[in-house]
Protein backbone atom coordinates (compact mmCIF):
# COMPACT_ATOMS: atom_id res chain seq x y z
CA UNK A 1 0.00 0.00 0.00
CA UNK A 2 2.54 2.58 -1.10
CA UNK A 3 -0.06 4.95 -2.54
CA UNK A 4 -2.72 4.33 0.10
CA UNK A 5 -5.07 2.57 -2.35
CA UNK A 6 -6.61 -0.76 -1.49
CA UNK A 7 -6.49 -3.42 -4.16
CA UNK A 8 -9.76 -5.31 -4.32
CA UNK A 9 -9.34 -9.01 -3.72
CA UNK A 10 -11.59 -11.76 -4.93
CA UNK A 11 -14.35 -11.86 -7.47
CA UNK A 12 -15.90 -8.72 -8.87
CA UNK A 13 -19.30 -8.26 -7.22
CA UNK A 14 -21.14 -8.09 -10.56
CA UNK A 15 -19.22 -10.77 -12.48
CA UNK A 16 -21.89 -13.40 -11.80
CA UNK A 17 -24.70 -11.11 -12.95
CA UNK A 18 -22.87 -10.20 -16.14
CA UNK A 19 -21.97 -13.80 -16.94
CA UNK A 20 -25.56 -14.90 -16.23
CA UNK A 21 -27.00 -12.17 -18.46
CA UNK A 22 -24.83 -13.14 -21.43
CA UNK A 23 -25.47 -16.86 -20.86
CA UNK A 24 -29.22 -16.24 -20.67
CA UNK A 25 -29.10 -14.19 -23.87
CA UNK A 26 -27.27 -17.03 -25.61
CA UNK A 27 -29.78 -19.57 -24.30
CA UNK A 28 -32.66 -17.46 -25.62
CA UNK A 29 -31.07 -17.35 -29.09
CA UNK A 30 -30.05 -21.01 -29.00
CA UNK A 31 -33.33 -22.47 -30.42
CA UNK A 32 -33.10 -20.03 -33.34
CA UNK A 33 -29.47 -20.95 -33.97
CA UNK A 34 -30.29 -24.64 -34.15
CA UNK A 35 -33.69 -24.36 -35.85
CA UNK A 36 -33.33 -21.59 -38.46
CA UNK A 37 -31.69 -22.32 -41.82
CA UNK A 38 -27.95 -21.87 -41.44
CA UNK A 39 -27.25 -22.04 -45.16
CA UNK A 40 -29.02 -22.22 -48.48
CA UNK A 41 -27.68 -24.57 -51.13
CA UNK A 42 -28.57 -23.99 -54.77
CA UNK A 43 -27.58 -26.97 -56.90
CA UNK A 44 -28.50 -27.20 -60.57
CA UNK A 45 -31.56 -25.00 -60.09
CA UNK A 46 -32.78 -26.75 -56.93
CA UNK A 47 -32.70 -24.72 -53.72
CA UNK A 48 -32.40 -26.41 -50.34
CA UNK A 49 -32.10 -24.85 -46.89
CA UNK A 50 -30.50 -26.71 -44.03
CA UNK A 51 -30.41 -26.17 -40.28
CA UNK A 52 -27.81 -27.37 -37.79
CA UNK A 53 -30.27 -29.92 -36.42
CA UNK A 54 -31.41 -31.16 -39.85
CA UNK A 55 -27.80 -31.37 -41.04
CA UNK A 56 -26.84 -33.46 -38.03
CA UNK A 57 -29.84 -35.77 -38.50
CA UNK A 58 -29.04 -36.07 -42.22
CA UNK A 59 -25.44 -37.02 -41.45
CA UNK A 60 -26.56 -39.71 -39.03
CA UNK A 61 -29.15 -41.11 -41.46
CA UNK A 62 -26.69 -41.22 -44.37
CA UNK A 63 -24.26 -43.34 -42.37
CA UNK A 64 -21.80 -40.57 -41.42
CA UNK A 65 -22.19 -41.51 -37.76
CA UNK A 66 -18.85 -40.15 -36.51
CA UNK A 67 -19.27 -36.75 -38.19
CA UNK A 68 -22.93 -36.60 -37.13
CA UNK A 69 -22.04 -37.34 -33.51
CA UNK A 70 -19.26 -34.72 -33.56
CA UNK A 71 -21.74 -32.14 -34.88
CA UNK A 72 -24.30 -33.24 -32.27
CA UNK A 73 -21.79 -32.91 -29.44
CA UNK A 74 -20.00 -29.73 -30.55
CA UNK A 75 -22.98 -27.79 -31.91
CA UNK A 76 -25.87 -28.98 -29.74
CA UNK A 77 -24.93 -30.72 -26.50
CA UNK A 78 -21.70 -28.95 -25.43
CA UNK A 79 -22.90 -25.34 -25.96
CA UNK A 80 -26.22 -26.03 -24.26
CA UNK A 81 -24.60 -27.71 -21.26
CA UNK A 82 -21.95 -24.98 -21.00
CA UNK A 83 -24.54 -22.19 -20.92
CA UNK A 84 -26.78 -23.97 -18.40
CA UNK A 85 -23.75 -24.75 -16.22
CA UNK A 86 -22.60 -21.11 -16.25
CA UNK A 87 -26.08 -20.04 -15.20
CA UNK A 88 -26.05 -22.63 -12.40
CA UNK A 89 -22.63 -21.43 -11.23
CA UNK A 90 -23.85 -17.83 -11.23
CA UNK A 91 -26.74 -18.61 -8.89
CA UNK A 92 -24.41 -19.48 -6.06
CA UNK A 93 -25.51 -22.50 -4.07
CA UNK A 94 -29.20 -22.21 -4.99
CA UNK A 95 -28.97 -24.67 -7.89
CA UNK A 96 -25.56 -26.25 -7.40
CA UNK A 97 -24.17 -27.44 -4.05
CA UNK A 98 -20.71 -26.11 -3.18
CA UNK A 99 -19.10 -29.57 -3.48
CA UNK A 100 -20.06 -29.69 -7.19
CA UNK A 101 -19.22 -26.10 -8.16
CA UNK A 102 -15.47 -26.53 -8.79
CA UNK A 103 -16.02 -29.71 -10.82
CA UNK A 104 -18.74 -27.98 -12.85
CA UNK A 105 -16.42 -25.04 -13.55
CA UNK A 106 -13.68 -27.41 -14.74
CA UNK A 107 -16.21 -29.08 -17.05
CA UNK A 108 -17.29 -25.66 -18.40
CA UNK A 109 -13.65 -24.81 -19.00
CA UNK A 110 -13.11 -28.12 -20.81
CA UNK A 111 -16.23 -27.66 -22.96
CA UNK A 112 -15.11 -24.15 -23.86
CA UNK A 113 -12.16 -25.63 -25.71
CA UNK A 114 -14.53 -27.60 -27.91
CA UNK A 115 -16.82 -24.61 -28.49
CA UNK A 116 -14.99 -23.30 -31.54
CA UNK A 117 -14.96 -26.68 -33.25
CA UNK A 118 -18.50 -26.10 -34.53
CA UNK A 119 -17.33 -22.97 -36.35
CA UNK A 120 -14.57 -25.00 -37.99
CA UNK A 121 -17.12 -27.70 -38.90
CA UNK A 122 -19.29 -25.16 -40.70
CA UNK A 123 -16.28 -23.83 -42.61
CA UNK A 124 -15.26 -27.36 -43.64
CA UNK A 125 -18.85 -28.17 -44.63
CA UNK A 126 -19.09 -25.09 -46.85
CA UNK A 127 -15.69 -25.87 -48.40
CA UNK A 128 -16.71 -29.49 -49.04
CA UNK A 129 -20.05 -28.53 -50.59
CA UNK A 130 -18.62 -25.74 -52.73
CA UNK A 131 -18.04 -27.47 -56.06
CA UNK A 132 -17.11 -24.61 -58.33
CA UNK A 133 -20.04 -23.23 -60.28
CA UNK A 134 -22.23 -26.29 -59.73
CA UNK A 135 -23.28 -25.37 -56.20
CA UNK A 136 -24.02 -21.96 -54.72
CA UNK A 137 -23.84 -21.70 -50.93
CA UNK A 138 -25.28 -18.64 -49.19
CA UNK A 139 -25.69 -17.93 -45.48
CA UNK A 140 -29.11 -18.19 -43.90
CA UNK A 141 -30.63 -16.35 -40.92
CA UNK A 142 -29.58 -19.18 -38.60
CA UNK A 143 -25.94 -18.30 -39.18
CA UNK A 144 -26.40 -14.90 -37.53
CA UNK A 145 -28.19 -16.50 -34.58
CA UNK A 146 -25.51 -19.20 -34.36
CA UNK A 147 -22.73 -16.60 -34.43
CA UNK A 148 -24.53 -14.56 -31.75
CA UNK A 149 -24.81 -17.64 -29.51
CA UNK A 150 -21.09 -18.37 -29.93
CA UNK A 151 -20.13 -14.75 -29.20
CA UNK A 152 -22.46 -14.43 -26.19
CA UNK A 153 -21.15 -17.74 -24.85
CA UNK A 154 -17.56 -16.53 -25.16
CA UNK A 155 -18.40 -13.23 -23.45
CA UNK A 156 -20.25 -15.08 -20.68
CA UNK A 157 -17.22 -17.28 -20.07
CA UNK A 158 -14.93 -14.26 -20.05
CA UNK A 159 -17.15 -12.38 -17.58
CA UNK A 160 -17.40 -15.29 -15.16
CA UNK A 161 -14.87 -14.93 -12.35
CA UNK A 162 -14.04 -18.32 -10.83
CA UNK A 163 -12.42 -16.81 -7.74
CA UNK A 164 -15.84 -16.68 -6.13
CA UNK A 165 -16.02 -20.48 -6.27
CA UNK A 166 -13.08 -20.87 -3.93
CA UNK A 167 -13.83 -17.88 -1.70
CA UNK A 168 -17.21 -19.21 -0.68
CA UNK A 169 -19.10 -16.24 -2.13
CA UNK A 170 -21.44 -16.24 -5.08
CA UNK A 171 -19.49 -16.51 -8.28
Amino acid sequence: MRCGATIRRGAHPRSAARAAAFALGALLLYPLAVGLPIMTLEELGHTRETTVWAGMVSLLRSGEVVVGLVVLFCSVIAPLFKLVAILALCTGEMLLPSRHRAMTYRLVDFLGRWGMLDVVLIAVLVAAVKLGDLVEVSPGPGLAAFAAVVILSLISSACFDPHGLWEGSDA
